[in-house]
C-alpha cells in the first residue's frame, strides 16, 4: 500500500511514463490514431506532463472491433490481492462521500474507463485515478499525493492548518474486516495457561516441561466432590477446557502439567471410552503422586546444583554453618530418586496401573528415614540462615546473585530448603485421596490404608524429631538463665516439659509480688506445658525467679480497661490498655497470690490467655468442627514464637479464634495448634469443600491414630 502511494520523484516519472507507453501518447499528451487500447508491458518513456483537459477518445480501428480484455491497473492481480487480504484497523477506514458524475479525471483515466465500460460493463464501477489521488503542483501540474487515505484518516483528528484546504475523501480502497458477531466465551486466565501447557505436554512425556514444586498444587489436596467431577468433565483431548469454578480459590498454585487421561498412550488406547468413572479417578490419583514427585525432584536438583554445590556460597560460611544449612539434603534427594524410579517403573508396565500402595508403604518404612533427620535439623537450619543473612554481607551478596539466575525461577533459597518438609507433609493427604478412590475394592483399600498409616507415622516422627531437638536445646539454655535464688528451686529439665510461651508484660497492680517495684513495673513470664514461672528480667540472658505455680493451679480472667476493678478506676484505662488477671492458687510457698497484667495489643492478650488456659480447652473436649471457619495457607509461614505454628503452602487450618490480625487454629493434617498471621491464609467459602475437610480430618484421626 505504501509503495503504490509513494511520493518519490522516481515513481512520479515511472507513473507518467507508464501512461504514455500504454496509451501511446505523443509529447503533447494526445493519442496516436489507430492505437489499440489493450494494455502493453510497462516500459519507461519520456517524462511528459499530464494535461488537465480531457479530449474525446479517438475511434478505434476496424481490427480492434473484436472482443479484447482491458486490464486496469487497479484490477490487476497484485492490486486485487492486496486490496482484499490486507488487514487494517477499523478506525483507519473512512467512509466516502457519494460519488458525483462531475468528478475531474485525467485524460488517461477517462480513456481507460470509457473504453472499459464499452467493452465490459462489469468494469464500469472500477475505481480510477482522480484528482483526489493527486496533489496540484506548481504550474497546474499533478503530482502523486503524499498521504494515503488511511494516513489521512488517522491524521484527521490533528486538525487542518489555517489556509490549507482539507482533502476530499474518496471511497476507501481498503475496507476493515468485519468482526465476528459471536465472541468466544470468556476464559479464566489461569485456565488458559493450563490448556497451553497441556498442548506442550502432549508432544511427549510429562517430564518434558517440569515445574517447580513450590508452584504446583496437587488435586489430591482437594476434598470436595466438585474436584473429581471437574476432572472427569475435562475433555482428555489437547483442546479440552475445564470448568472455571474451583472449590478452593488459591492464586499461587498451578496443577501438574498433565493428567493421566491426557497421556498420548492413554488416549490412543481408547480405554477412556469404557473405563468407569471411579477407576479413572483412581488412575488420576496414582498418576498425580508420580508427576508431583517428579516436580519435587526437579526442584531438589536446583537446590543441590545452584546452592549446595556453589563454591562461591560455600566460601562465605564455615563448614558447620554449611552443614546446618543443607543438612543431609543429598540423602533426601537419593531417597526421592529411588521412590520416583519405582513409581515410573510401575507406570510403564501397563496403561492402567494396578496399584502403588505397596511402593508407598515400603519406602515410608524402609527408605524415607533421611526425612526424619532433615526435619530434626530444621531448628538449626533456620537459625543458621537467619544468622548468615543478618550478619554476613558476603553471604547475602552471593545468595542474591544465585537467586537471580534463570534456573531458580525467581524463587528464594528458603523455598527450596523447606521442600522436604513440604513434600513429606503432603504425602499423607495424597495417599488418603488414593484410599478414597479404592473404597469399592476391599483388597486395594486395605493396602492403601496400610500405606497411609506408614506415611503418617513417618510424618509424626519428623514432627517429633524437630520438636525434640528444639525443646531439648531450649530447656538446657533456660536452665542456665533462670535464677531460683529467691524461691524454692524447681528441677526445670524434664523430658516431658517444653516451653509454650514466653514474654514480657506490664504489671498493672502494684501489690503482692511487685509491691516494692517502681511505677510501671514489668515481669517476664515463662509458660511451660505444666508450670508457670514468673521472673524479673535482669538482662537478655538472665532472669530472677519471683514465683511459680503449676498450670493446674492457675486461674485467668480477661478484664476490660474501663472496669472499676482496675486500680485507679477508669482513669487507668490509658495506661492499662489490655489487662487480664492471673491468680496463683498455690504458688511456690503454698499460698494464693494475684497479679494484674497488661499487654501492648489485643492479640497479645488473647495469645496469653489462650496459652494459660490450654489445659481447660483440652478438657472441654472436641467442638463441632463443621461450624468452624476454615482457611488455606497461600504462602509458607515459619513460627517465630513458641505459641505459633509453622505452616506449609496448601495446609488447611480450622480457625478456633481470631484477634487483631492473628488466627489461632488447628492444622488439618496432624491436629497441631498455634497462632499465625491471617495475611498468610485465604478463607475457604465453598461449603462442600469445608465439609469434605472435616470428614478428612476425622478419618485421618481414625486411620492414622494421629
Amino acid at each position: 500500500m505504501s509503495q503504490r502511494h509513494s511520493d518519490s520523484s522516481l515513481e512520479d516519472k515511472l507513473l507518467e511514463g507508464r501512461f504514455h507507453a500504454e496509451l501511446r501518447l505523443d509529447a503533447q499528451g494526445n493519442p496516436e490514431s489507430g492505437l489499440p487500447l489493450v494494455r502493453g508491458p510497462l516500459q519507461g518513456r519520456s517524462n511528459a506532463v499530464f494535461q488537465h483537459d480531457t479530449p474525446e477518445p479517438q475511434p478505434s480501428s476496424p481490427e480492434d472491433k473484436g472482443p479484447r480484455t482491458v486490464i486496469l491497473s487497479t484490477q490487476s492481480p497484485v492490486a486485487l490481492k492486496k486490496g482484499t487480504e490486507q488487514l487494517i484497523p477499523r478506525s483507519l477506514a473512512v467512509s466516502s462521500k457519494a460519488k458525483t458524475p462531475a468528478r475531474h479525471q485525467s485524460f488517461g483515466a477517462a480513456v481507460l474507463s470509457k473504453e472499459a465500460a464499452r467493452r465490459d460493463p462489469r468494469l464500469l464501477a472500477a475505481p480510477s485515478f482522480s484528482l483526489d489521488d493527486m496533489d496540484t503542483g506548481p504550474g497546474g501540474t499533478l503530482t502523486r499525493n503524499l498521504r494515503s487515505q488511511s494516513y489521512r484518516a488517522a491524521m484527521k483528528g490533528l486538525g487542518v492548518p489555517a489556509g490549507e484546504v482539507a482533502p476530499v475523501h474518496l471511497s476507501p480502497k481498503l475496507h476493515a474486516l468485519a468482526e465476528e458477531s459471536t465472541q468466544p466465551p470468556a476464559r479464566n486466565a489461569a485456565r488458559n495457561k493450563k490448556i497451553l501447557s497441556r498442548k506442550r505436554a502432549h508432544k511427549g512425556s510429562f517430564k518434558d516441561d517440569p515445574r517447580f514444586y513450590q508452584e504446583i498444587r496437587e488435586r489430591g489436596l482437594n476434598t470436595s466432590q466438585e474436584s473429581d467431577d471437574d476432572l472427569l468433565d475435562e475433555p482428555y483431548g489437547p483442546e479440552g477446557t475445564r470448568k472455571v469454578d474451583t472449590p478452593i480459590v488459591v492464586k499461587n498454585y498451578r496443577a501438574p502439567q498433565v493428567t493421566w487421561s491426557q497421556l498420548p498412550e492413554v488416549v490412543e488406547s481408547g480405554i477412556l471410552d469404557t473405563l468407569p468413572a471411579e477407576e479413572r479417578k483412581r488412575q488420576e490419583a496414582i498418576f498425580e503422586i508420580l508427576t508431583s514427585e517428579f516436580s519435587y525432584q526437579h526442584s531438589l536438583g536446583i537446590l543441590v546444583a545452584e546452592f549446595l554445590q556453589s563454591r562461591e556460597l560455600r566460601a562465605t560460611m564455615t563448614q558447620t554453618e554449611h552443614h546446618h544449612l543443607f543438612s543431609n539434603i543429598l540423602d533426601v534427594q537419593s531417597a526421592s530418586q529411588k521412590f520416583f524410579e519405582d513409581l515410573e517403573r510401575r507406570h510403564k508396565v501397563q496403561v492402567c496401573v494396578e496399584d502403588i500402595s505397596d511402593i508407598l508403604e515400603e519406602h515410608a518404612e524402609r527408605h524415607f528415614h533421611p526425612y526424619v533427620a532433615y526435619c530434626s535439623n530444621e531448628v538449626y537450619q533456620q537459625r543458621a540462615l537467619q544468622k548468615l543473612t543478618s550478619s554476613n554481607a558476603a553471604f547475602r551478596d552471593v545468595l542474591r546473585e544465585i537467586e537471580k539466575r534463570p534456573a531458580c525461577g525467581g524463587l528464594p533459597m528458603i523455598s527450596f530448603l523447606i521442600l522436604p518438609m513440604q513434600r513429606v507433609t503432603r504425602l499423607p493427604l495424597l495417599t488418603d485421596t488414593l484410599c478414597l478412590k479404592t473404597q469399592g475394592h476391599p483388597e486395594r483399600y486395605k493396602a492403601a490404608s496400610r500405606a497411609l498409616k506408614a506415611i503418617s507415622k513417618l510424618v509424626r516422627q519428623c514432627n517429633e524429631g524437630a520438636h525434640k531437638m528444639e525443646r531439648t536445646e531450649q530447656m538446657y539454655t533456660l536452665h542456665t538463665q533462670l535464677d531460683f535464688s529467691k524461691v524454692k528451686s524447681l528441677p526445670l529439665i524434664s523430658a516431658s516439659r517444653w516451653l509454650l510461651k514466653r514474654g514480657e508484660l506490664f504489671v498493672a497492680e502494684e501489690t503482692g509480688l511487685f509491691r516494692k517495684l517502681a511505677s510501671r513495673p514489668t515481669c517476664y513470664l515463662f509458660l511451660f506445658n505444666d508450670v508457670l514461672v514468673v521472673t524479673k528480667k535482669k538482662s537478655e540472658d538472665s532472669f530472677v525467679v519471683q514465683d511459680y505455680a503449676q498450670v493446674d493451679h492457675i486461674q485467668v480472667q480477661k478484664v476490660e480497661a474501663t472496669e472499676p476493678s482496675l486500680p485507679g478506676g477508669g482513669n487507668r484505662s490509658s495506661s492499662v490498655p489490655h489487662p487480664f488477671q492471673v491468680t496463683l492458687l498455690h504458688n511456690s510457698e503454698g499460698r494464693q497470690d494475684r497479679i494484674l497484667l497488661s499487654s501492648d495489643s489485643a492479640s497479645d492478650r488473647a495469645r496469653w490467655i489462650t496459652a494459660l488456659t490450654h489445659r481447660e480447652q483440652q478438657a472441654q473436649g472436641p467442638t463441632n468442627k463443621g461450624d468452624l471457619p476454615q482457611v488455606e495457607i497461600v504462602k509458607a509461614y515459619f513460627a517465630k514464637q513458641a505459641d505459633e505454628i509453622s505452616l506449609q503452602q496448601a495446609d488447611v487450618v480450622l480457625v478456633l479464634q481470631q484477634e487483631d490480625g492473628w488466627c489461632y487454629g488447628e492444622r488439618l493434617r496432624d491436629g497441631e495448634t498455634g497462632w499465625f498471621p491471617e495475611d498468610f491464609a485465604r478463607c475457604i467459602t465453598n461449603r462442600v469443600a469445608v465439609e469434605g475437610n472435616v470428614r478428612r480430618l476425622e478419618r485421618l484421626r481414625v486411620e492414622t491414630d494421629v
